[in-house]
């Protein structure tokens, strides 16, 4: 490696910071030839400041929340998780890990052992030097018998944690894992000091860039700037608030008038009067969300793949994608892998509205006179209420009746999505197809809201994620999009940009798409220009 790349991965690997960097360029020679804000990691605004606080408008938030991070539902949770704590590995705005709480990691020829270095010298707010216990202890909270943590599934095959010394932790797997490394980056995953248990949790006491000082679940938090925190260029405002805003007129409103600094999930009827309004900056960042409408399918009668089937080819997409989108989105062909993620089936034949085949499915299914509830809040994504009245005028071509069940948008993620029989969801996506996969749709996974099951599915899920060679690879993860397309329990009918508003008197650099609010790390990447 070159001192010119060696300096660049550092630098973009967050070890050294921009000054840092130009000081190294200059004693190359290079600094009037290279600037930072070319490289492929990084892109600068302007030059970053301290200070100010920041004000978020979220949706999500109920007052059942709790800072254990295996149980995160909701933008605000996630929000404020990244806000105080770190995982192992970071995902870059390029789909891309990198190292974070580690400071790097190297496998096993076959993927089965995974070893990762840890970073010395970070401390945990409450002052603990943070070690290999500390990590162990993280990931077994998830992977424990007992355990209810959404992302149990991603630590299915992990069979060994232990560590080797205090600065070096070595997992063991049942089988090769190709994407390992993005499993550790997951919002979930973040290190927590050896011993956290109870009430404990809601202390929210990490490694992060911020110090959490006020926690009202699902109304706000407060938290400030940690003074000894571990990355240099980062964490650059002095205080962070977040809002539960679940309303996205109110969250409007508090943005024109300038209560808050940031909102996400911005109206899309509204989107292009806000791009003309001064002082208000709006972004529209394509990655891997996707708005679905779950059938729980051992329930009758969406147990019968013909009602499943009629009910997909009930819905016309490009009526959804013009008229609730506004255009912010491509197609979604019934299953979840975006077109951004490496295997996306971009060959697999594209679902049409047909009203007449789905009335074919539906009779052969003998649920012709049936009447389908179609449970739906703002709460799951701005415009759902809107969708589901359009899709049930667009089943009456098929002959089918639905009823849409208007459902209040507290404690919709709590109350509705997996517990009533076909309802409107959003997904942020993940950024492999093996985290998305094992995460809603692998059988037994705590998030698969439709409780589908299916064996070839599943074996090829077990075979992929173990499997080195990305062609083998590739074809595996085309044939499971399209059992999921046709056999799955989930509408997919588009994906979405993630489409925020903010104050013009912020920057930063460029936005992450793996996640919103920048990869969830906007209150560390951003800063105030003046």
């Amino acid at each position: 490696m070159t001192d010119l790349s060696s300096l660049t991965q550092m630098f973009n690997q967050n070890k050294i910071s921009r000054r840092q960097f130009l000081t190294g360029m200059s004693a190359l020679g290079l600094a009037a030839a290279v600037s930072p804000a070319m490289l492929p990691g990084t892109a600068w605004a302007s030059e970053p400041k301290r200070g100010g606080r920041f004000i978020m408008g979220c949706t999500g938030g109920s007052t059942t929340d709790s800072m254990d991070p295996g149980t995160l539902t909701s933008n605000m949770n996630y929000s404020i998780n990244w806000q105080i704590r770190n995982s192992l590995v970071e995902i870059d705005h390029n789909f891309k890990p990198i190292p974070e709480l580690a400071e790097s990691w190297d496998s096993s020829p076959d993927a089965k052992v995974w070893r990762f270095k840890l970073r010395k010298g970070v401390e945990f707010h409450n002052g603990k030097t943070m070690t290999a216990e500390d990590v162990i202890f993280t990931i077994n909270h998830h992977r424990g018998e007992k355990s209810k943590s959404v992302v149990k599934p991603y630590l299915k095959s992990v069979e060994n944690i232990k560590a080797d010394g205090k600065y070096e932790v070595i997992f063991e797997l049942s089988g090769g894992s190709a994407d390992f490394p993005f499993i550790l980056g997951d919002h979930h995953l973040t290190i927590c000091p050896a011993g956290t248990k109870g009430r404990e949790w809601e202390k929210g006491i990490g490694t992060g860039g911020y110090i959490l000082e006020k926690w009202e679940p699902g109304v706000k938090a407060f938290a400030t700037r940690n003074p000894n925190y571990w990355k240099e260029g980062r964490a650059f405002f002095d205080e962070i608030e977040t809002l539960s805003i679940v309303d996205t007129n109110a969250r409007t409103n508090a943005l024109k008038t300038g209560q808050i600094h940031y909102m996400d999930r911005v109206e899309l009827k509204t989107a292009s009067l806000m791009k003309r309004m001064p002082g208000i900056n709006v972004t529209a960042t394509t990655g891997t969300a996707h708005y679905s409408i779950p059938m729980i399918v051992d329930q009758t009668p969406y147990s019968d793949n013909n009602v499943r089937m009629a009910l997909k080819l009930a819905v016309n997409r490009e009526e959804l994608l013009k008229q609730v989108l506004r255009g912010y989105g491509e197609l979604g062909n019934d299953h979840p892998i975006a077109p951004v993620n490496q295997y996306f089936a971009k060959n697999l034949e594209q679902r049409k509205y047909d009203p007449d085949k789905a009335k074919f499915y539906m009779k052969k299914a003998g649920m012709l006179d049936h009447v389908f509830n179609l449970h739906a809040a703002d709460a799951a994504f701005a415009g759902a209420v809107d969708a589901a009245i359009l899709i049930k005028e667009q089943a009456k071509k098929a002959g089918l009746t639905i009823n849409v069940v208007r459902e209040p948008d507290d404690g919709y993620w709590s109350n509705v999505w997996t517990k009533k029989e076909w309802c409107m969801c959003y997904w942020t996506g993940r950024p492999t197809e093996d985290m998305m996969f094992s995460l809603a749709y692998a059988s037994g996974a705590p998030w698969n809201d439709t409780h589908w099951k299916n064996k070839r599915f599943n074996n090829l899920l077990i075979d992929a994620r173990a499997e080195l060679d990305t062609g083998k690879r590739r074809q595996m993860y085309l044939e499971m999009q399209e059992i999921c397309r046709n056999d799955g329990g989930t509408i997919v009918p588009m994906y979405n940009q993630m489409v925020e508003a903010s104050s013009d008197k912020l920057a930063h650099g460029p936005i992450a798409g793996n996640m919103p609010m920048d990869g969830f790390r906007n209150t560390e990447r951003w800063w105030f220009k003046s």
